[in-house]
């Protein structure tokens, strides 16, 4: 027959194996603490432009340290590249407003 101490090792080993299950890193929340409803419902509104947007800021950063002009066309780029941003910028207030 289970005696109280028994179940509470049982819990105790089950809890115990249930957390060499996560990857290392992950935080398990207590029973109490439920997320607050709105944290997983909220998503970025447009995930394509801010991806754009940091594909653009990081072509600029490659094309500032290039060693070579390229006869002025890596200049253009990164004006064509600043205007770019600029106008998505604009879209992402436009959607805002």
């Amino acid at each position: 027959m289970p005696t109280k101490l028994t179940g509470w090792f049982v819990t105790l080993a089950l809890a115990g194996l249930a957390t060499l299950a996560l990857p290392s890193g992950t935080r398990v929340a207590s029973a109490g603490a439920l997320p607050h409803p709105t944290a997983a419902a909220k998503v970025e509104p447009h995930p394509e432009i801010n991806r754009a947007m940091v594909a653009l800021e990081r072509a600029k950063f490659h094309l500032q340290r290039a060693a070579h002009d390229f006869g002025g066309h890596r200049v253009a780029a990164i004006a064509a590249i600043d205007r770019a941003l600029v106008q998505l910028r604009r879209a992402l207030r436009y959607d805002r407003d």
